[in-house]
Protein backbone atom coordinates (compact mmCIF):
# COMPACT_ATOMS: atom_id res chain seq x y z
CA UNK A 1 0.00 0.00 0.00
CA UNK A 2 3.43 2.37 0.81
CA UNK A 3 3.90 1.95 -3.06
CA UNK A 4 0.27 2.72 -4.35
CA UNK A 5 0.35 6.23 -1.66
CA UNK A 6 4.02 7.02 -2.68
CA UNK A 7 2.61 7.02 -6.56
CA UNK A 8 -0.51 9.02 -6.08
CA UNK A 9 1.79 11.47 -4.14
CA UNK A 10 4.02 11.88 -7.15
CA UNK A 11 1.27 12.32 -9.65
CA UNK A 12 -0.57 15.02 -7.56
CA UNK A 13 2.97 16.70 -7.12
CA UNK A 14 3.48 16.51 -10.92
CA UNK A 15 -0.30 17.48 -11.40
CA UNK A 16 0.89 20.71 -8.75
CA UNK A 17 3.67 21.76 -10.90
CA UNK A 18 1.60 21.71 -14.18
CA UNK A 19 -0.34 24.16 -12.51
CA UNK A 20 2.42 25.93 -11.13
CA UNK A 21 3.95 25.68 -14.87
CA UNK A 22 0.75 26.93 -16.95
CA UNK A 23 0.11 30.31 -14.31
CA UNK A 24 4.24 30.85 -15.19
CA UNK A 25 3.78 30.79 -19.11
CA UNK A 26 0.81 32.84 -18.09
CA UNK A 27 2.37 35.53 -16.97
CA UNK A 28 5.42 35.30 -19.10
CA UNK A 29 2.41 35.85 -22.08
CA UNK A 30 0.97 38.73 -20.25
CA UNK A 31 4.10 40.59 -19.59
CA UNK A 32 5.51 39.90 -23.53
CA UNK A 33 5.77 43.66 -24.04
CA UNK A 34 6.86 44.86 -20.77
CA UNK A 35 10.62 46.51 -21.12
CA UNK A 36 12.85 44.63 -18.67
CA UNK A 37 10.82 41.25 -17.82
CA UNK A 38 12.70 38.30 -17.84
CA UNK A 39 10.70 34.87 -18.73
CA UNK A 40 10.25 32.68 -15.79
CA UNK A 41 9.88 28.75 -15.76
CA UNK A 42 9.28 26.07 -13.33
CA UNK A 43 11.52 23.38 -12.35
CA UNK A 44 10.24 19.91 -11.39
CA UNK A 45 11.34 17.14 -13.89
CA UNK A 46 15.28 17.21 -12.92
CA UNK A 47 13.86 17.31 -8.99
CA UNK A 48 12.01 14.42 -10.01
CA UNK A 49 14.47 12.48 -11.72
CA UNK A 50 17.50 13.25 -8.46
CA UNK A 51 15.08 12.34 -6.07
CA UNK A 52 14.28 9.05 -7.45
CA UNK A 53 18.05 8.34 -8.72
CA UNK A 54 18.84 9.51 -4.77
CA UNK A 55 20.13 5.99 -2.52
CA UNK A 56 18.59 7.64 0.49
CA UNK A 57 15.14 7.19 -0.93
CA UNK A 58 12.11 9.30 -2.45
CA UNK A 59 10.02 11.43 -0.40
CA UNK A 60 7.34 12.96 -2.20
CA UNK A 61 7.04 15.53 -0.01
CA UNK A 62 10.42 17.29 -0.34
CA UNK A 63 9.87 17.65 -4.10
CA UNK A 64 8.63 21.11 -4.53
CA UNK A 65 8.67 22.64 -8.25
CA UNK A 66 10.48 25.62 -8.18
CA UNK A 67 9.95 28.92 -10.42
CA UNK A 68 13.26 29.89 -11.09
CA UNK A 69 14.83 32.29 -14.41
CA UNK A 70 16.70 31.04 -17.36
CA UNK A 71 20.12 32.94 -18.24
CA UNK A 72 20.01 31.00 -21.52
CA UNK A 73 17.61 33.05 -23.50
CA UNK A 74 18.05 36.05 -26.12
CA UNK A 75 17.19 39.42 -24.86
CA UNK A 76 15.51 41.65 -27.00
CA UNK A 77 16.60 45.44 -27.26
CA UNK A 78 13.64 46.39 -24.84
CA UNK A 79 15.46 44.06 -22.03
CA UNK A 80 12.74 41.46 -22.70
CA UNK A 81 12.79 37.89 -23.17
CA UNK A 82 9.46 36.31 -24.05
CA UNK A 83 9.20 34.48 -27.00
CA UNK A 84 5.77 34.33 -28.37
CA UNK A 85 6.01 30.68 -30.06
CA UNK A 86 8.57 29.45 -27.25
CA UNK A 87 5.82 30.45 -24.56
CA UNK A 88 3.16 28.38 -26.89
CA UNK A 89 5.52 25.79 -27.28
CA UNK A 90 5.63 25.29 -23.70
CA UNK A 91 2.40 25.41 -22.84
CA UNK A 92 1.50 22.88 -25.20
CA UNK A 93 4.18 20.00 -23.61
CA UNK A 94 2.47 21.43 -20.30
CA UNK A 95 -0.48 20.23 -21.53
CA UNK A 96 0.56 17.02 -22.52
CA UNK A 97 2.14 16.40 -19.81
CA UNK A 98 -0.61 17.22 -17.34
CA UNK A 99 -3.16 15.08 -19.36
CA UNK A 100 -0.23 12.20 -18.52
CA UNK A 101 -0.49 12.60 -15.00
CA UNK A 102 -3.80 12.76 -14.62
CA UNK A 103 -4.43 9.99 -16.76
CA UNK A 104 -1.73 7.99 -14.60
CA UNK A 105 -3.24 8.95 -11.65
CA UNK A 106 -7.06 7.60 -13.21
CA UNK A 107 -5.29 4.42 -13.47
CA UNK A 108 -3.89 4.09 -10.34
CA UNK A 109 -7.20 4.87 -8.75
CA UNK A 110 -9.05 2.46 -11.08
CA UNK A 111 -6.48 -0.56 -10.01
CA UNK A 112 -6.94 -0.03 -5.91
CA UNK A 113 -11.14 0.37 -6.93
CA UNK A 114 -10.12 -3.37 -9.02
CA UNK A 115 -8.25 -4.80 -6.34
CA UNK A 116 -11.26 -4.19 -3.85
CA UNK A 117 -13.53 -5.19 -5.99
CA UNK A 118 -15.55 -2.02 -6.73
CA UNK A 119 -18.14 -2.21 -9.77
CA UNK A 120 -18.50 0.76 -11.92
Amino acid sequence: MSSFVDTVKLLETGIKAEGLRQSTIASNLANIETPGYRRLDVKFEELLDKAIQSSDGMESEDIEPEIYQPANTPIKANGNDVILETEIGEMLKNSLRHTAYVRLLRKKFTQMETAIGVQG
